[in-house]
């Protein structure tokens, strides 16, 4: 509302000229250039200018005098960018009222709805409200506070505030900040008051608040507050605290956590003062996709050969993309990067279950396997092997210098409120996908009720064992030894999670993804694998080679066609639980064997039938009752439309079930449902987004209404022939809150992800269930969830 007339007038009314100039002022800046446009250094440029003429350094120095003139010259600006200052109050209020609604389409609101998943919003609200004013001269200021310490969690009122200034003032920086402890001098009644309203909103909204004020004439106003933001130890803190104060209920206190801040405590990090040092902030050469959170720092490699070669000097695996064969130089890295892929790509997954710091299809960079460099796309700079990088997995940024990393620390407030999640009543319950003992270990440490899938493929690529592997699926030669591999491996699993479930997948991969790759092949190898030349090896190769391997020879069909193989795993399972209960007769393993990828319930009776044979005749020969379940992976679309046939299996000897547990493989199930190749859909799922095709990458959370709805029918048809049917996720969706808020509502019985995330799923299935039970919603198949244990428990 304010023109060279009207300023006038407040000048008189206030008996203030500075003030009314220096509001005049501060419209022009802002109206420019958030209504119309013009950059805000253009006004700057003539603020620095004036300052620097009349001597001053602060913009308080100057005098109403120097304020019109600035005035005169902020009009200017306007000229210089062809704009023109409307002098009509309403003119200006109706162009401000636009500037709000068309803010929603700007690249900055765009992209934070982007970070904060926020995607069901139609536009935003425009408020018009009466100013006060907080320039007004010395008995007069504004500020911004947290009712508690937002980096600590602390409870000490922790902010800033400035006198004779407005609120951007504080925010800016323009000038800086007295501790808001200080206020109690200048402005003591103020000061009482601000304290007691403080403490009254946190107790009504029963959370830490960020509360915006101004002071004018003495007198407080209370602008505005809302829940803080704050770091994850802070958000833990915070929660334990308010429990303990009496100021809410632990289920009430889960709710003020958010998956983030979980990740944030799990996770090596680089400090908040690294992030905001010029160091790191010139150096950022590259950024690419979040792939895996946390920061790593190392030296930059090419190959898994050279990764764990170099595993003890730290090292960082740079690759275009990353397979199966890559995992062991996966392990050996700190962190990984990749030009290609997605977020749910198979470095990304990898490196999330492994806890490890990933970037992944970052196109800013090339990647020459041949030189083993690393190349910055927009200035050419180049990185070799051995060169010393820094990555951040949370904000996909690679750095040219090594930024120094710090790990959280775990302290009581972690494990407190997870118990709360746990305690929950019908609370969707947590296991891991874990494939060695030490990532059972981890996953237990972490508070996994079970292992929820141990994929079998993934012990097969250490390079003492590949060989071998290699050796049975081209010449049918060594499958004892394979067994022996395997048996010793569930031993360990099933001892570090002795009393709990450890759901074993059965080989799933198509069986080229353990073969040599041509440029691999040569005569040391050849005899190896017990060719006469590496001629024949190719040979044999190449007659295994498949046109789509992800709907050929896998899953169930390889334990059908490969005689054998089903009945060596299985004897494996029962041989290594036999084997801990014959040391020990306190041992309680509990193995659930599972079949994957059928569509058809002749395909899961007949391996169910060869399972239960095996079994049992394993059991007898060790003369040890071994408990163990048999059950199926859901991830072919028909599987799920015919689950009530596959739950009603039964033996023909003594017509018991077969099936005790449906496990939906969500990766495959979203790749067949959709028609979408997981690690390709990186090239145009963005795209999607942009243009609202897809609101979310179906890979990250589920497609509640086509994957969702076949999930659903398929529980809903499995529990109506058998009531008590287990069922599960474990593919990656089972670490997402979205997704699990959907499977709590499904009525699943528990998920499985990567150790490193069930913390988070813990977190994420206790708000599940307090959200779903608060909206008196019931579950749409559901049996009394209880996660079995060993019935020899």
């Amino acid at each position: 509302g304010l023109n060279k007339e009207t300023v006038e007038g407040l000048a008189k009314a206030t008996g203030n000229k500075r003030f009314a100039y220096d509001s005049f002022r501060r419209l022009l800046d802002m109206f420019g250039d958030v209504v119309l446009g013009i950059p805000h250094e253009s006004f700057e440029d003539k603020l620095k200018g004036l300052k620097a003429k009349v001597g001053v350094q602060d913009d308080i120095d100057l005098t109403a005098e120097h304020l019109k003139e600035l005035c005169d010259l902020y009009e200017k600006v306007y000229d210089e960018h062809g704009k023109e200052f409307p002098h009509n109050p309403m003119d200006q209020l109706k162009a401000c009222i636009k500037a709000v609604f068309g803010s929603w389409n700007s690249g900055r609101a765009i992209k934070y709805r982007e970070v904060q998943g926020i995607t069901s919003l139609l536009g935003t609200a425009c408020n018009i409200q009466t100013m006060v004013f907080g320039n007004l001269g010395p008995t007069s200021g504004t500020g911004v506070a947290f009712s508690r310490d937002p980096g600590t969690g602390k409870a000490v009122l922790n902010g800033e505030y400035l006198v004779n200034a407005q609120g951007e003032d504080v925010v800016a920086g323009i000038r800086t900040p007295e501790p808001i402890s200080t206020m109690e001098k200048g402005f003591p009644k103020a000061y009482e008051q601000f304290i007691r309203n403080v403490h009254t909103l946190e107790q009504h909204f029963k959370d830490m608040q960020d509360v915006e004020f101004t002071v004018e004439n003495e007198r407080l106003w209370m602008l505005q507050c809302r829940s803080g933001k704050r770091t994850g130890q802070a958000a833990l803190k915070i929660a334990c605290d308010l429990v303990d104060e009496g100021i809410c209920t632990p289920e009430e206190a889960l709710l003020k956590v958010e998956p983030d801040h979980v990740k944030q405590v799990l996770h090596p990090t680089f400090s908040a003062e690294a992030l905001e040092s010029a160091v790191y902030k010139e150096n950022v050469v590259a950024v690419g996709l979040a792939g895996g959170p946390g920061a790593a720092v190392g030296k930059v490699v090419f190959s898994t050969e050279t990764a764990e070669e170099m595993t003890k000097e730290g090292v960082i695996l740079v690759r275009e993309t990353t397979s199966p064969e890559d995992v062991g130089g996966m392990w050996a890295s700190r962190g990984i990067v990749t030009c290609r892929g997605g977020v749910t790509s198979h470095a990304a997954v990898v490196a999330r279950g492994w806890g490890k710091p990933c970037v992944v299809g970052c196109d800013d960079i090339d990647v020459d396997m041949k030189t083993k460099t690393m190349t910055i796309k927009e200035t050419g700079e180049e990185f070799k092997e051995g060169d010393v990088i820094s990555i951040n997995g949370s904000t996909g940024e690679i750095v040219r210098v090594a930024i120094e990393t710090t790990v959280p620390a775990l302290e009581g407030e972690f494990g407190k409120l997870l118990g709360w999640a746990d305690e929950v009543p019908d609370v969707c319950r947590v296991m891991a996908n874990a494939d060695s003992g030490a990532d059972a270990q981890k996953a237990r440490d972490l508070g996994a009720q079970g292992i929820g899938l141990c994929r079998t493929e993934h012990m097969f690529f250490s390079p003492s064992r590949l060989p071998v592997v290699r050796r049975w699926i081209l010449r049918d030669e060594g499958l004892e030894q394979v067994q022996e591999f395997q048996r010793e491996d569930f031993r360990e699993i099933m001892h570090v999670m002795d009393g709990k479930p450890v759901t074993i997948r059965l080989l799933d991969p198509p069986l080229h993804e353990f073969l040599p790759h041509s440029s691999e092949i040569n005569e040391k190898l050849s005899k190896q694998l017990g060719y006469d030349d590496s001629q024949a090896l190719a040979s044999d190769i190449e007659a295994m080679h498949e046109e789509n391997p992800m709907l050929g020879l896998r899953g169930c069909r390889l334990g059908i066609v490969r005689e054998g193989l089903t009945a060596m795993q299985t004897e494996a399972i029962i041989h290594a639980a036999a084997d801990l209960i014959e040391k020990n007769n306190d041992a309680k393993p509990y193995p659930r064997i599972m079949v994957p990828l059928i569509g058809s319930v002749a395909e899961f009776k007949n391996q169910a039938l060869l399972i239960k044979r095996t079994a049992e005749r394993v059991k007898k020969e060790r003369g040890i009752d071994v408990p163990y379940e048999i059950g199926t992976m859901i991830e072919v679309p028909r599987a799920a439309l015919v689950s009530d046939q596959i739950a009603g299996v039964t033996d023909p000897e003594d017509g018991k079930r077969l099936c005790e547990f449906f496990s939906y493989g969500t990766n495959d199930l979203t790749q067949m449902t959709l028609g979408i190749s997981r690690d390709d859909a990186g090239a145009f799922l963005q795209v999607y987004k942009d243009l609202g095709i897809m609101e979310e990458d179906p890979f990250k959370s589920i497609d509640t209404e086509g994957v969702g709805f076949l999930l659903h029918l398929s529980a809903a048809k499995g529990r109506m022939v058998n009531p008590e049917l287990s069922l599960s996720i474990c593919g990656e969706h089972g670490g997402d809150a979205a997704s699990i808020k959907f499977f709590d509502k499904v009525g699943l019985d528990y998920v499985s992800c990567s150790p490193f995330r069930v913390p988070v799923a813990r977190l994420a299935a206790g708000q599940a269930s307090v959200k779903r039970r608060k909206d008196e919603i019931e579950p749409m198949s559901r049996k009394d969830r209880v996660v079995k244990t060993s019935p020899m428990a």
